[in-house]
């Protein structure tokens, strides 16, 4: 049986249940999407959690997660179907070698080679024809890297939840599914598509909330590391970096600070554990101008704060 949740207030205890404490925004739009049944659009920078939202859904209401990873020059054989040339090849082969293809006419032979067991069935489809009790959650990540083609076709898709193989006929979803698209915006997704869906921009954490999101995926992590690292973290963002650190980085070095027995940060161990949160040299380089030392004292200074 399918999950409805009765208010935002629901959705935000199943996510924080299942691993992940959103924010009320977030929170409504995900309570909205499945009420009314509409792709909800999470809009935000690299590694502020948007990916996670669709697999934490999926825990949490049972339905297989689908996922479609959008990349430059991604079609409908990669997003929706294609056929298995070399089974069709293989039955060819076998009905001459038996002679069972002897009696039958051109028309007659082409229809066994197009036929649904020879279709290889890509993430779009999968969702529209999906024979589970439970709907599926439909990932469909990165959307911004896919061109203004892809994105035309992604939206009748969407309107319809129906695909069309011509040599097979029409597709269409039983059960609708729980779409959620992401964007890291390296270019706008159109209009027409965005007034398909439901829409939310998803920030940094703040303090607080980052903290949380430390101590339940870090349980092991003191409480006064977890501030300081989210303290770092927060201090770091505002340093005009190439790449500023997501969650996913926060709880990296959390967990790496951990498993080398940190309590507490020190210069030191901050320069010898800044990969873990920043990925390029250029972000290390202008975060050692900026002295490791300010920033251990801003993060020491912003944990006592909230402690």
């Amino acid at each position: 049986m399918a999950i409805s949740p009765a208010t935002p207030a629901d959705v935000y205890e199943a996510l924080s249940a299942y691993g992940y404490i959103p924010d009320e925004g977030l929170a409504t739009s995900v309570f909205l999407a499945m009420t009314l049944q509409r792709p909800l659009l999470l809009e935000g920078e690299a590694g502020v959690g948007k990916t996670e939202v669709a697999k934490v859904l999926s825990r949490w209401t049972g339905g297989e997660l689908i996922r479609l990873q959008c990349y430059e020059g991604i079609d409908v054989s990669q997003a929706v179907y294609d056929w298995d040339y070399s089974r069709q090849l293989l039955h060819l082969r076998a009905s001459e070698a038996t002679g069972e293809s002897l009696g039958l006419t051109a028309n007659k032979l082409e229809d066994q080679l197009y036929h649904e067991r020879f279709l290889l069935k890509r993430a779009l489809l999968q969702a529209i024809d999906h024979n589970n009790e439970l709907p599926p959650v439909l990932l469909i990540d990165e959307v911004d890297r896919a061109d203004d083609e892809f994105e035309a076709y992604l939206l009748e898709v969407l309107s319809e939840y129906a695909v069309t193989v011509p040599e097979l006929g029409r597709f269409s979803a039983l059960k609708t599914p729980l779409v959620i698209l992401t964007s890291n915006r390296t270019r706008d997704v159109h209009d027409a598509l965005k007034r398909r869906c439901l829409y939310h921009w998803v920030e940094h954490p703040d303090f607080e909330r980052e903290v949380r999101i430390v101590r339940m995926r870090v349980p092991q992590a003191l409480e006064r590391l977890a501030r300081q690292v989210a303290g770092a973290v927060e201090t770091l963002r505002t340093l005009n970096l190439y790449k500023p650190p997501g969650v996913a980085e926060t709880i990296d070095w959390a967990q790496a600070l951990t498993a080398l027995g940190v309590t507490e940060l020190d210069e030191r161990t901050v320069t010898a554990t800044l990969g873990t949160v920043l990925k390029y040299r250029e972000d290390q380089e202008r975060t050692q101008q900026h002295g490791i030392a300010d920033l251990v004292k801003q993060a020491f200074e912003r944990g006592f704060q909230h402690s």
